[in-house]
């Protein structure tokens, strides 16, 4: 009897860990932030990619960066799909796979060279929905890659 009575307490301790497991695990998935994320385009090429941004923090002109990151009044910005906090949760974020970039993940961003952030503005993104900027001035890309230092955390 005793050991029965030790079976059915074992096994609803089991069961509730078990639920508990599965709801932490629930909303684990829920709230886990898209940090950092994996990179998906190719490195650019070496004359890209070893490009230091000349702009530095002191130089930028924030208000600047930020218009060209919101975008033009009516028009598609970096913040539409990119979010206005630079979350990756912009309006037209859920259209897309995989999903825009998380600009407030240090841990992403500080991994991608300054050159390589200027190549994926200016001429996209292979693979993914990025498209290229090339209406934008080389000033006006390092701008933005300046102003996606500031937005990682």
């Amino acid at each position: 009897m005793r050991s029965k009575i030790l079976k059915a307490i074992g096994l609803a301790a089991g069961v509730t860990i078990t639920a508990m497991s599965a709801t932490h695990s629930a909303e684990s998935m829920l709230t886990v932030p898209d940090c950092p994320q994996p990179r998906l385009t190719g490195p650019a090429p070496e004359e890209f990619l070893s490009r230091k941004n000349p702009i530095g923090s002191a130089e930028l002109n924030l208000a600047a960066a930020e218009a060209l990151y919101a975008g033009p009044r009516g028009k598609i910005g970096c913040a539409t799909c990119h979010g206005a906090k630079g979350d990756g949760k912009g309006a037209m974020s859920d259209h897309f796979s995989p999903p825009p970039r998380n600009f407030t993940c240090a841990k992403t961003l500080n991994g991608i060279p300054d050159g390589q952030l200027f190549w994926i503005i200016r001429f996209g993104s292979p693979g993914t929905a990025m498209p290229p900027h090339r209406e934008l001035s080389d000033h006006q890309i390092w701008q933005l890659v300046a102003y996606l230092r500031k937005l990682a955390r």
